[in-house]
């Protein structure tokens, strides 16, 4: 296997395990963690809000120390993180311990996630990562299909205590391991370039300071942030919200695990594209697929269920793809796990929000709540329109 395909799927396959075990353990664990400890659902969703702000303060500085170290050691630190939050989640007993727990996991999702793991591919390849971008994301596509599934089972088995322990169990004896085999390169060694921009692209800052820059930063950073509110708000309520429309909980678990292939699906179509669309197209139409859906939805109720959920994977498929693309295409290699960080600060404290905001507005108004992400959805397309396409060509070839 080629180094790049080695390195794609290594991290692809830990990025499944770090979703499942973090952002998508909330959706099925979240009301019997609650009946357990004694407290409202509502403080869990808020638990969990506090480590995406946990995670938005510390992910510029692990984009830093990708930047300087290379991935491996950061996201082999990120397991132990995973492993260490998920034990303390387990013998939580009250607000305080649930709460500190779930700091601890937002630690480990700055430092483990999607932004290291794109950092590390960029560390190693340049833009040469484009492509292996895309492939990490079609593992990471599985994670709610795996996820939700075996987290039911765990908590039918275990109880949501013994779940916990079985995902940390998971990080150390199959996450560690897989990152520990990563490809090595020393620090300040520099990455092979095989799809290089031309030379008028190349020289790119740190931080950009150019007003074009300035823009395209404040751009991107405001569509990841209201994409985000929305894929965060359906991973953690999706099962509930199908629920709301009439679906039994086993057909509306089912219905919701469809998320992942979806998302799958659209990043195959997406990738399938990438050499013959513009870059910026892919990412509008995957911003107008949760509106469209939605309305879909708030129409025909439930026998638009399925409709809604594939439009809505398939569109933050491929708007994942985009938060690893785009500011490549955009700023270039350099400085780019510290901006990834500083990107997705906006869009984790969007995250933060929106289990509660979401969830509070499905207990007043029920599946009405999705005009909310639907709106912001088309913010996103609008913001897409406006930011214009990026230096780097869009034929340029990209590794596999």
């Amino acid at each position: 296997m080629r180094p790049l395909a080695r390195d794609v799927t290594l991290l692809g396959a830990g990025q499944m395990l770090g979703f499942a075990s973090s952002y998508y353990l909330p959706a099925l664990l979240a009301e019997p963690m609650a009946q357990d400890v004694g407290l409202p659902v509502a403080w869990v969703f808020a638990a969990f809000s506090l480590a995406l702000v946990v995670s938005a303060v510390v992910g510029p500085a692990a984009g830093r120390a990708v930047d300087r170290q290379g991935g491996r050691q950061v996201l082999m630190v990120s397991n132990g993180l995973f492993a260490a939050g998920l034990v303390a989640l387990a013998f939580s007993q009250g607000p305080v311990g649930l709460f500190a727990a779930w700091a601890l996991m937002g630690l480990a999702m700055g430092v483990g996630l999607y932004e290291s793991a794109f950092s590390a591919l960029v560390h190693l390849y340049g833009f040469g990562a484009r492509g292996g971008i895309t492939g990490i994301t079609l593992f990471g596509g599985f994670a709610s299909t795996l996820g939700w599934p075996l987290s039911a089972w765990m908590e039918s088995q275990w109880g949501w205590r013994g779940a916990c322990l079985g995902w940390a169990a998971l990080h150390l004896l199959v996450g560690l391991p897989l990152h520990a085999w990563l490809t090595k390169r020393p620090s300040g060694e520099p990455a092979d370039h095989p799809a290089a921009p031309p030379p008028a692209a190349a020289p790119v800052l740190a931080v950009p300071v150019s007003a074009g820059a300035r823009r395209n930063t404040w751009l991107l950073a405001s569509v990841f942030a209201v994409a985000w509110f929305g894929s965060t708000a359906l991973a953690t309520h999706l099962p509930q919200l199908l629920m709301s429309t009439g679906l039994a909980l086993p057909h509306a678990v089912a219905v919701a695990a469809l998320v992942g292939p979806a998302q799958v699906a659209g990043r195959l179509l997406d990738f399938g594209l990438m050499r013959r669309l513009p870059p910026l197209l892919p990412a509008k139409l995957a911003a107008a697929a949760h509106p469209a859906g939605a309305v879909l939805l708030l129409v025909l109720g439930t026998p638009a269920a399925l409709a809604f959920t594939l439009l809505h994977g398939a569109g933050n498929g491929v708007l994942t793809i985009a938060k690893g693309t785009l500011p490549l295409l955009y700023f270039g290699p350099q400085g780019y796990g510290e901006r990834q960080g500083l990107l997705m600060v906006p869009a984790r404290i969007a995250q933060a929000l929106a289990p509660v905001v979401f969830g509070v507005l499905m207990q007043r108004i029920g599946v009405s709540a999705l005009l909310l992400t639907a709106w912001l959805g088309m913010l996103a397309w609008l913001a897409l329109s406006v930011l214009g396409e990026p230096p780097v060509p869009s034929a340029a070839p990209t590794a596999s």
